[in-house]
Order: structure tokens, then sequence, then C-alpha cells
């Protein structure tokens, strides 16, 4: 007897979290696999690739009225959103047209590092507001954060041998890089997000999602070991991040909003939020609430930081951002 596949629409499926996230529940087999796109964006080399292995494109633009957009949404079991820093607000809209439709679980672009919300991060508090919104719907939600990724955590070499696959050096050290934090690799939070998205123990619930827990100095110190190259280290103060962080912020803090202002400050508040606080840690997590991916799916088996590291030196790991950003070193 045929089994009924999960529906699932991603929003944003052409950024770097949403590939992943497309391709882990296309990889998966048990989901019927939708894109949201703008029509400008329709025609974009990451969604055609998507696809060519299932991805079932509806153009529909975010900004279209509540009855469009839930019209998009009938039949959809899950939406899961991934879209950019600029248009976390844009869910507003998507969330209510999503209770409308019917949809069974909303999940929210969440996806980043774990942060208490009210003044650390920007980034943190404008997800807050989507949080809330869809708990004034009563809108069944999953909240997913994730570790920082693999593919911005590993320094630059001097040879030039893994630059292939960086956007920028990452040879800054926070505070002597000894604070912990969780690493994920990029490719496993798709592979997350197939279970968490239908184990009705996440329903209304926040879930850390990461790979390993580890310093950035022991991650310098391990591509050094492997490499067998000596890393340079940039050692950066708690007091040139806070002058960071105030710069970043007084930047940003302008009318009208440009939302391309808040890229120093949005870098400057990670800084400070896992490389001077340490928000970014299993107890910490758990402390706000979270459940741990890492307990209720003790079978999955990520891809490792060596694995990595080892996949850069053998040339065949895939940059990010490599078709927005010019690299910088």
């Amino acid at each position: 007897m045929a089994t009924t596949k999960t529906k699932v629409l991603i929003i944003g499926a052409s950024g770097e979290t949403g590939r992943s996230i497309a391709n882990g529940l296309l990889e998966d087999g048990g989901f019927e696999v939708y894109s949201f796109t703008r029509p400008a964006s329709a025609q974009k080399p990451q969604l055609l690739d998507l696809a060519k292995k299932g991805l079932i494109i509806r153009q529909c633009d975010l900004s279209a009225p509540e009855e469009e957009l839930a019209e998009a949404l009938r039949g959809i079991d899950v939406v899961v959103s991934s879209v950019g820093p600029a248009d976390q607000l844009s869910q507003l809209n998507i969330a209510t047209a999503a209770k409308a439709a019917g949809v069974k679980r909303f999940v929210p672009c969440a996806f980043i590092t774990v942060c208490a919300p009210g003044g650390i991060m920007w980034l943190r508090d404008e997800k807050e507001k989507v949080y809330n919104h869809i708990k004034q719907l009563k809108l069944t939600y999953t909240i997913i954060d994730v570790g920082w990724w693999y593919q911005i955590a590993t320094p630059r070499l001097t040879s030039g041998k893994i630059d292939y696959a960086m956007t920028v050096a990452n040879d800054e050290l926070v505070e002597g890089g000894k604070t912990p934090s969780a690493f994920v690799d990029l490719r496993d939070i798709g592979k997350y997000v197939t279970r968490i998205i239908v184990d009705p123990r996440t329903e209304n619930k926040m879930v850390f999602s990461y790979n390993t827990v580890t310093s950035p100095e022991d991650i310098f110190a391990m591509v050094e070991k492997m490499s067998g190259e000596k890393v340079e280290r940039k050692h950066v103060s708690k007091e040139t991040v806070m002058a960071r962080v105030e710069e970043g912020r007084a930047h940003s803090e302008t009318y009208p909003f440009d939302a391309s202002k808040f890229t120093l400050r949005i870098a400057a508040e990670y800084q400070l939020s896992w490389g001077i606080r340490g928000d970014n840690v299993p107890s910490y997590a758990k402390y706000l609430g979270y459940l741990d991916a890492k307990e209720l799916y003790p079978d999955f088996k990520p891809i490792t930081l060596e694995e990595y590291i080892q996949e850069l030196l053998s040339g065949t790991a895939t940059g990010i951002y490599t078709d927005r950003i010019s690299r910088i070193y």
C-alpha cells in the first residue's frame, strides 16, 4: 500500500540553509517538496538544480495579499522558512496565510546560534517578532536553531590550499578562541529537519541541532595538525568586539530601514553572543527551554569536523555564498 508523503513547502530554497533543507527532504524520500518562490527568482540555477531532483516550484510573491498566499499554501502540511535577514518580517503575513490555509506546522526562519532575545542580537530579536506572531495565531510551530557552520569556522592556510572553498580568511580568535561553542556541518541541517518536522515531540518546541562542541582555537589547532601547516591567528579582545558592536548598532539605527546597514552589526553581535558570552552551547540552550537533537535522535550520524577538514584538504569541499560574495583574504 502506498504511503502518503508529507507535503513540505520551503521558503528561501535557493539560499545556503534552504538548499540544505531541500536536499535533506528530497534525499529522504518521504516528502513531497515544494518551493515558494518569487517569479523573479524562479530561474535561479540553485532552484533549477533542485527541480531536477524533484523540487516542485510554486511562484508567489511573499508580499502578496493574504488570500493569495493562503491559496498557494492549500494542501501543504509543513512550511519551512529560511528567508534572509532582511526578510524576517515578511513571515508575518505568510504565517497568517498558513493558518488560514490549514497548514499543520510552521517552521519559521530560526537556524542561527543560540541566544536569548532582548537586545543582544538584532537578528534574534527580529526572529522573535515572528515567533510571537505565530503564537498569537495559535499556529503549531517548531523553532530550530543550529551550531556555527563548519564551513565558516575553519581558518585559511597560508599556502592557499583551501582558498577554493572559503569566502573569508576567518583568521580571528575572540579572547584567545577558548570559548566553547556548538558547530554543525551545513549539509546536516537539512537531515535534522527531516526528522524534526514530523516528530510530535517537537510540536510547539525549540530544538537545538548541532554536531559537536569545541572551541575556535581547537579548530585552528586541528587544521594545523591535519594540514601540517601553520595557521595565522589574529587575536581580538573583548573591548574590540564591544567597539564593533557599538559601531554596528550606531550605523544600522538610521532611517529609513536599510538591511544592508545591518551586516556589520550582525557579524559583531554574533562574536558578542557566542564568542564572548558563550551562549551557543547545549547547556545554555537547555536553560532557555530547547530540546537537544542529540538526545532526540541518538542514532543520527553527523558529519564530523575531522571529516569536513579532510574534505577541505583533499579539494572536494563545497564553498558557501560563492554566488554572491567575493572572496576576501
